[in-house]
């Protein structure tokens, strides 16, 4: 299936290290099945929350293979890079192991349309047009404001562009205008998947995403947050996106978002240890305490957050 017709929930998977920092594989593979089992449509490595900057070469292209080759639906591989060297090598390596496609973030000097553009442009004439890609849309992270007039400029340039990972805030508006241009005919179809840790997840379906690719630590509530809203069953999927809600808003903190994820993916069984690459964040035991306390509150309403504290 081509990533355009892409639906459900690409989970950003984190890399599992061990308190010395080194990768591990034991991990990667549990997690791989976990998110498999809680529902995901597809898997996306080395992304941001994958503490991709911290990894060389050789450690991206094995961390990407290994859940290629273990994950069963389709894996798109992160290769953000700060020249095209590099962003081509990762890229046709991730491919040849068999990864649906990549994403592409922007660099954070660009600021005016024509230059997102051209540098789009000239990510894939480095990469092959042979290669599907995402366009990642973060403006909060990467500081490029992309409108809907620029991400149609790039579809339509860019025959090999197929998803757009939107991360926009406020962004649910940006959602129906690009809808809006492939119901008029200007811009083709491409699948639109959503992340911001899921925080706006319940409006976005509503608007037309085809579903999330995000992390946060109940993956397999976005999954059924995602089926729900497809099925129309409106109040049943916000009912369920507002008991996640408080935990979903407290793992969204810049700077310690990815230490509370781990924490909680740790405490799942998930992974065996919630450690960060230098430079990481830890969470302070007053941190720890207030995400139990989340979890607490949170298996009054869904039993998978029972038993962790």
């Amino acid at each position: 299936m081509s990533l355009a017709a892409a639906r459900g929930v690409y989970v950003i998977a984190p890399t599992p290290f061990d308190d010395d920092g080194r990768i591990d594989d034991e991990s990667i593979d549990r997690m791989t099945d976990f998110f498999r089992a809680a529902g995901a449509t597809g898997i996306t490595v080395l992304g941001q929350m994958g503490e991709a900057p911290k990894l060389d070469a050789a450690e991206a292209l094995a961390i990407a293979s290994r859940v290629i080759r273990r994950a069963g639906v389709p894996v798109v591989v992160g290769v953000t890079a700060p020249g095209f060297a590099a962003m081509r090598a990762l890229a046709r390596e991730a491919m040849d192991a068999g990864a649906a496609g990549v994403m592409i973030a922007p660099p954070n000097t660009l600021r005016t349309d024509d230059q997102i553009a051209g540098y789009y442009r000239q990510a894939v004439e480095a990469i092959g047009t042979d290669v599907p890609f995402v366009i990642q849309d973060y403006p909060l992270t990467f500081s490029v404001v992309m409108t809907p007039a620029v991400i149609r400029r790039i579809v339509q340039e860019n025959a090999s562009c197929v998803m757009l990972k939107h991360e926009d805030w406020p962004g649910l508006d940006k959602i129906s205008a690009l809808r809006g241009f492939e119901r008029d005919g200007s811009m083709r179809r491409i699948s639109i998947l959503t992340g911001n840790g899921g925080l706006f997840l319940d409006f976005e379906m509503e608007r037309g995403a085809d579903g999330a690719m995000t992390g946060y630590c109940f993956p397999d509530m976005l999954a059924d947050v995602v089926r729900l809203s497809a099925a129309g069953s409106r109040d049943a999927a916000h009912d369920l996106f507002d008991a996640h809600l408080p935990l979903i808003r407290y793992e969204q903190q810049q700077g310690v978002g990815l230490a509370v994820r781990k924490y909680v993916l740790m405490k799942r069984g998930v992974i065996a240890c919630e450690a960060q690459r230098r430079p990481g964040a830890k969470l302070a035991p007053a941190a720890r305490a207030e995400v139990d306390y989340l979890l607490s509150r949170l298996a009054r309403s869904d039993p998978r957050a029972a038993g962790l504290t």
